[in-house]
C-alpha cells in the first residue's frame, strides 16, 4: 500500500551511492523475454504458518525465477474471488489467503505468481500476528485499520518474516512482494532510519532467494538505487499520478519489470483521454501499469500493455 502520512525522508545521491551494495546474485539466468530456465515449484498444502527451528536455517537454493522487463505482464488481485482468467505472465495474490489449488491452477495454466504480504506492518487479521511482541509494534498506519508498524531491527520480527518466506516456498508461489518497505519514510513510531530500512529490506531480498523465490521491491523510491541490485522486479503505486516513474529506471535498465498500479478516478473514467496518456507514457516508460480499484478486487481492470 502507498503510505504517505509523514513528509518523506530524502537521501541525497551521493548517499545512496555510498549506501548501495551489490545484492542478489546465484540466481538462474535472467531471461529477457519474461521465461525462465526452471519450471514453477510444486504447491503442496501447508498449515498457517507457525514459528519453527528451520525457518532460520532454510538452505541455499540455486536458482530462482528472473522475470525480464519487457514480455512480463502482470495481474494483481488481493481480495475477492480470483479471476484466473486473464493472459498474462504473472499474478500478484495474498500469501495467507490463497489456496494452494489456486496456485497450482495459475501454474497449470503457465503463469507464475507473486504473493503477498506485508513485512513492515502488523495485520491484526492475520493468523501470525500473536507472534509479534507488543515492543515490536510501532505507530498505526495512516487509513489501514487494524496495521502498525513493525520494528524492522526486532529479531523477533524478522524470524516471523523467515517463517512468512517459507510458507511461500511450501505453497509454490514463484516470488514474494513484501510491503510497507518504507517505514523509515513515514511517521512510525519507531524511530526507523533509512540504514535500517536498507538493511532490513536486503535480509528479506536474501532470505527470499535463499528459499528459490524471486523477490519484489515495493515503493521505496528513495532507496531504489540503493537496492535494485538485491531485487529481481520492483512493484509501485501511483507513480504516474505523482510523477515519480523516472526513480524506477534503475529497474527497467537493469532489464527487470516494474509493476505500476495506479487508481485515480480519471484514468479509470479515461476523461480527457486521461487513461490513453497514462498509457502513452506508461509505454514509452517501459513500465507495466494497471488501472485498478484501490481495493484490489478486480471490481475494474485496464491494461496499458493492452
Amino acid at each position: 500500500m502507498r503510505i504517505r502520512d509523514g513528509v518523506r525522508q530524502g537521501i541525497g545521491v551521493s548517499l545512496i551511492a555510498l549506501m548501495a551494495a551489490c545484492g542478489g546474485g546465484g540466481g538462474g539466468g535472467d531471461d529477457g523475454d519474461g521465461t525462465v530456465s526452471a519450471p514453477p515449484p510444486v504447491a503442496t498444502a501447508t498449515p498457517t504458518p507457525t514459528p519453527s527451528a528451520s525457518s532460520s536455517t532454510t538452505p541455499p537454493v540455486i536458482g530462482w525465477w528472473r522475470p525480464g522487463a519487457t514480455a512480463t505482464t502482470w495481474q494483481w488481485q488481493l481480495t475477492g474471488t480470483l479471476d484466473t482468467s486473464y493472459a498474462v505472465t504473472a499474478y500478484d495474490v495474498d500469501l495467507f489467503d490463497t489456496p494452494v489449488a489456486t496456485i497450482q491452477k495459475l501454474h497449470d495454466g503457465g503463469r507464475r505468481v507473486i504473493c503477498y504480504f506485508s513485512a513492515g506492518s502488523s495485520e491484526n487479521w492475520r493468523s501470525d500476528d500473536a507472534q509479534f511482541a507488543a515492543a515490536d509494534r510501532g505507530s498505526a498506519l495512516d487509513g489501514w485499520v487494524g496495521e502498525r508498524w513493525l520494528s524492522v531491527t526486532s529479531s523477533n520480527v524478522r524470524r516471523v518474516m523467515q517463517t512468512r518466506l517459507d510458507l511461500a516456498r511450501t505453497k509454490g508461489c514463484d516470488a514474494v512482494e513484501p510491503d510497507n518497505v518504507d517505514g523509515y519514510a513515514n511517521k512510525n513510531g519507531l524511530g526507523i532510519t533509512a540504514a535500517q530500512q536498507l538493511d532490513y529490506n536486503r535480509f528479506l531480498a536474501g532470505e527470499a532467494h535463499a528459499r528459490g523465490l524471486a523477490v519484489g521491491l515495493k515503493n521505496d523510491l528513495d532507496q531504489v538505487a540503493a537496492l535494485e541490485g538485491a531485487f529481481d522486479f520492483a512493484v509501485n503505486e501511483q507513480c504516474h499520478e505523482f510523477d515519480e516513474c523516472a526513480m524506477l529506471k534503475p529497474f527497467v535498465t537493469a532489464n527487470k519489470p516494474v509493476f505500476v498500479a495506479e487508481y485515480k478516478a480519471t484514468y479509470r473514467s479515461n476523461s480527457g483521454g486521461a487513461r490513453d496518456k497514462l498509457c502513452a507514457t506508461s509505454r514509452a516508460e517501459g513500465v507495466h501499469t494497471l488501472v485498478l480499484a484501490e481495493a484490489l478486487d478486480n471490481s475494474f481492470r485496464f491494461s496499458c500493455d493492452g
